[in-house]
């Protein structure tokens, strides 16, 4: 057995794990104790990543070799990577030379590695001389970039994780931190156990798990922050609770700021808000007045059409109240993605160049330049995420090169992505995962290595670079992200010339390889290393051979930045372990907290305040879109879905797609749980079961980011594939950070009625399930509403979900059952065609007894209240027989369905915690404590740890009675 250490691939807390392995294969992880972000912690997705790894996974979700659609809609067919490459040129080669070199786009992934990130760039700024290139972090972080800059000056988050163990008042604001950094959201229920009197203020739309902690919670109204922060900055000045001291010495632009909070009264502010004045004043109060202040925050500012306002007058806050550079103290935006901030650091996007610089600057621009070796890089800012998928539905780009990213489940306004992609003439899509969307629209798919197989670094939220290590070697035809880019930009080269005389800058032509000498810190540079036996062209932009030498070009590149990791090496990450930057040459370590001297990187070294005017959504509810749809995360899945989307428990939490809404919306509606709706806004449509929830406020409705086409789809009545969620969302966009606003759509919600129905379970083969899910997934489309998911635990199951007006045709159903294992002569049917009825199960017998193996369900599915629990949870079922083929809802035999589950790592489902909590007596805390010892939920990763309190908290303890009462 092997241990390897890495990094998780989910969030951006940057957990450190420990892999397991034997014989070349992925067996296991853990939590690594000595990584600084997470101290041994995992979530749910964290604690399963070994089996997202399996060959069984691997064989039948990834890219395991080149493939090439010779046509829009056919099955792509193998070519070797030569022919691949060579055809990648030739396409990219033509389309500069025909239009020119904007005329070709790169989207790439905050969960790519710095290494392959930097190369990346350098292809597109570099080589081709196009800034076109941008990433999914614009979708994640862009606001917070944009607000980090134009405040404090550069972007780079001045707090750390430690400073949660420090702050008297802790700030939670659009962000579940609960489900989407559970880690972290461990670390903040830690430290406020061990300090009771700190105070906690969550503000978001939704009653979320991450609110259960909070003392004071804000539900404001959808888009409403920009105008909260006005008003408790408002009420600060009016109590006289700001620093006018460290405003004089330390910033610049107050009075603007003043004068224009000076209309955010209470009164307007609690109406725009919905909020109470009283906890206005709470809240103000609570910030201002605490010895130290700190601010989490995430998507809920970012994904907004007004996301640079929202993230900029938040740290108006900061900077009014002195609650900044200090333990404890300061505006903390939470990375979405694992290497957001790496990608950040090396410019990959649009409008950034390497190490932070500006594109506007011609200076930075000359500095990147030379530091290429390139007669300059392209001054006008490239297209952001949104406006590359619009140039390419008008035809602008003719080329898209898509990697580690898809975009075709979570671009927002799918309609447009889609006709983009169909619309361009030559799309490579560089991907580990075969089933993601996007590759339905590839004419070129590139295999690349995934997490447990890559090599690098990432860069996590409190600016802390962590090693990447392989454990296994990549399988099939897969290579490396940064290998295919320098192989196809060495091929590149050749076809349209190396710009610049001499290729490649002075300062690297002739450095060699010194792998004694760089084990130091301090040890030169030495990006351009070679140390394999294949022979690197001489006159190349690109002679990499280890991520290591791209990594040492781009710690030169930050020298005298605000970033400056020139005192860093691959060496000190091996042995000292991962480092925060700032750390610059002779300094024996990064920097914990910035900004701690009151200096600034502004021109005059204050920082800005931002006088911006609150502006309403971008698309506000109204008469005929009368509800606000916000998107957010599922405790338990990730992203699109296609790696945690391959295991069955991680859907035990949240089983299928589902739109929440308030009850007394659904009352007034004639909703009840799971009816199908339609869910509209003005760009599309989707059908999706309703369920209550009152966790939303009045004529809201949530939906979860995650469930894209691969799980939720459907047809149109024109015949149209469905597109999942972000089918509904705007393309709306800050004007700053050009992020979109993912988080909210005017939408309205009616009934559907699709009186046939169907619901198709079984388990299946580990080595088949996922394929046959892949294969039903084909037949969604066939469908007005469909969906698909995997399920089980210990086995491997599929569920398959589909409604119609009427009937299909016997042969669709035909083929779904073969899908799911029912075309077996052992197989007991029922069919009535002139009701449209049919159902099928197949009953395997295991020693006395038998077991329900896979069932269909097709036009009343009644019956699944009593057959979905005998299937889930494998009871004997040799005393049903054949009366699984009866019509109707009523069981012959009284079955009752396990309640829905909370603890993934155990199993645990809340029946059962109510349960135990009749028994339970004493305080909230030993109640749980008593909880956690007789379930053990909430004992290994801790993730449903605040929904279990939320359960002890609306469970009344048990009241013993008086012994004097006994005796009566």
């Amino acid at each position: 057995m092997t241990d390897t250490r890495s990094t998780c691939p989910y969030c951006g807390v940057g957990c450190g794990v420990i892999i397991s392995s034997k014989a070349g294969q992925i067996t296991g992880v853990r939590g690594d104790p000595l990584h600084p972000a997470n101290f041994g912690k995992l979530c749910t997705k964290g604690t399963t990543l070994h089996l997202t790894a399996t060959p069984s996974v691997t064989r039948q979700t990834r890219l395991l070799q080149p493939l090439q659609r010779l046509a829009r809609g056919t099955t792509p067919t193998p070519l070797g990577w030569d022919a691949a490459l060579d055809l990648a040129t030739e396409r990219f080669a033509k389309t500069i030379a025909q239009h020119g070199p904007d005329a070709v786009g790169f989207y790439i992934s905050g969960q790519l590695l710095t290494e392959d990130y930097y190369v990346f760039n350098k292809l597109a700024k570099g080589l081709i001389g196009t800034n076109n290139v941008d990433t999914n972090s614009r979708l994640c972080m862009s606001s917070a970039v944009a607000g980090y800059k134009l405040t404090l000056g550069a972007d780079a988050p001045p707090a750390c994780y430690d400073d949660v163990n420090h702050a008297q008042c802790l700030f939670i604001v659009g962000s579940n931190a609960a489900f989407a950094h559970p880690v972290l959201f461990r670390r903040i229920e830690e430290a406020k156990k061990k300090n009771p009197a700190m105070k906690v203020i969550v503000a978001d739309p939704r009653r979320t798990d991450t609110a259960g902690l909070a003392d004071l919670f804000l539900p404001l109204q959808p888009g409403s922050d920009v105008m909260l922060f006005h008003g408790l900055l408002h009420t600060m000045l009016w109590e006289g609770w700001v620093k006018p001291d460290f405003i004089a010495a330390h910033t610049t632009g107050f009075d603007a700021l003043k004068a224009l909070v000076r209309d955010c009264t209470p009164e307007r502010v609690a109406d725009v808000c919905g909020l109470k004045k009283e906890d206005l004043y709470t809240a103000a109060q609570w910030f201002a007045t605490s010895p130290a202040t700190l601010s989490l925050y995430c998507q809920g500012l970012n994904q907004s059409s007004s996301g640079t306002a929202k993230n900029a007058t938040l740290i108006n806050l900061h900077l009014a109240t002195g609650q900044i550079g200090k333990p404890g103290a300061g505006p903390f935006s939470l990375t979405g993605q694992p290497n957001a901030m790496g990608g950040r650091e090396v410019g990959g996007l649009a409008n950034l160049l390497s190490a932070h610089r500006d594109m506007n600057n011609p200076a930075h621009r000359a500095e990147v330049a030379a530091l290429w070796g390139v007669p300059d890089v392209p001054s006008k800012p490239g297209k952001t995420a949104v406006e590359m998928f619009q140039a390419a539905a008008d035809g602008e780009i003719k080329a898209l090169w898509i990697a580690c990213t898809n975009p075709a489940q979570s671009m927002p306004d799918q309609a447009t992505v889609r006709r983009a992609l169909e619309r361009a003439e030559f799309v490579v899509v560089q991907e580990a995962y075969a089933t993601a969307s996007t590759c339905d629209w590839a004419d070129l798919l590139l295999p690349a290595t995934t997490w447990g197989e890559k090599d690098g670094t990432v860069t996590n939220s409190e600016r802390r670079i962590s090693r990447v290590r392989a454990a296994m070697e990549a399988p099939g035809e897969a290579r490396h992200d940064w290998q295919i880019v320098v192989d196809f930009a060495q091929r590149l080269e050749k076809a349209i010339g190396v710009r610049g005389a001499n290729g490649v800058g002075s300062e690297f032509r002739t450095t060699t390889p010194d792998t004694k000498n760089n084990a130091g810190r301090n040890s030169a540079p030495t990006p351009f290393a070679l140390q394999q036996e294949t022979e690197t062209p001489a006159n190349t932009l690109f002679p990499y051979q280890t991520p290591e030498h791209i990594w040492n070009e781009h710690r030169e590149s930050t020298r005298g930045r605000d970033l400056d990791i020139t005192g860093l090496s691959y060496a000190m990450l091996e042995q000292q372990g991962p480092q925060q930057w700032p750390l610059r040459e002779g300094e024996a370590a990064g920097k914990t907290r910035l900004y701690e001297d009151g200096v600034f990187p502004t021109t005059d070294g204050k920082a800005r305040f931002a006088a911006l005017a609150w502006q309403p959504l971008a698309e506000p509810r109204e008469s005929r879109y009368p509800f606000s749809l916000t998107t957010g995360r599922l405790r338990d899945q990730w992203h699109g879905m296609t790696r945690t989307g391959t295991l069955g428990r991680l859907f035990g939490h949240v089983a299928e797609p589902v739109v929440q809404l308030h009850p007394q919306d659904m009352a007034r509606r004639g909703l009840t749980a799971g009816d199908l709706v339609h869910l509209t806004s003005k760009r599309g449509s989707i059908l999706v079961p309703v369920q209550a929830s009152k966790e939303l406020g009045l004529s809201q409705a949530f939906m979860a980011m995650h469930w894209g086409a691969e799980y939720l789809s459907g047809v149109s009545s024109t015949g149209e594939p469905l597109a999942g969620v972000n089918a509904l969302t705007t393309s709306a966009y800050c004007p700053t950070s050009k992020q979109p606003e993912l988080k909210h759509a005017a939408v309205k919600v009616l009934k559907a009625e699709l009186p046939w129905t169907l619901l198709g379970m079984a388990w299946l083969p580990e080595a088949q399930a996922l394929s046959a899910r892949e294969s039903l997934r084909v037949l969604m489309a066939e469908f007005p509403f469909a969906s698909c998911v995997p399920f089980g635990r210990d086995r491997t199951g599929v569920l398959f979900r589909a409604a119609a007006h009427e009937a299909p045709e016997a042969a669709l159903i035909e083929r779904i059952e073969a899908l799911l294992g029912l075309n077996t002569p052992d197989a007991l049917r029922y069919a009535d065609r002139r009701l449209g009825q049919r159902r099928t199960a197949r009953l395997v017998k295991q020693g006395e007894s038998s077991s329900l193996e896979g069932f269909v369900l097709a036009g009343d599915t009644r019956a699944e209240v009593w057959i979905k629990p005998l299937l889930e949870d494998e009871r004997p079922a040799g005393a049903y027989g054949r009366l699984i083929l009866m019509p109707g809802a009523q069981a012959p035999i009284a079955v009752t369905a396990k309640s829905r589950q909370v603890c993934t790592c155990f199993n645990v489902n809340e029946d059962a915690i109510h349960d135990e909590l009749q028994r339970c007596q004493g305080t909230e805390e030993e109640r749980l404590n008593s909880l956690q010892g007789s379930l053990q939920c909430g004992t290994n990763c801790g993730s449903c740890l605040p929904e279990l309190r939320r359960l002890v908290q609306a469970q009344p303890a048990v009241v013993q009675p008086h012994p004097a009462a006994i005796a009566i």
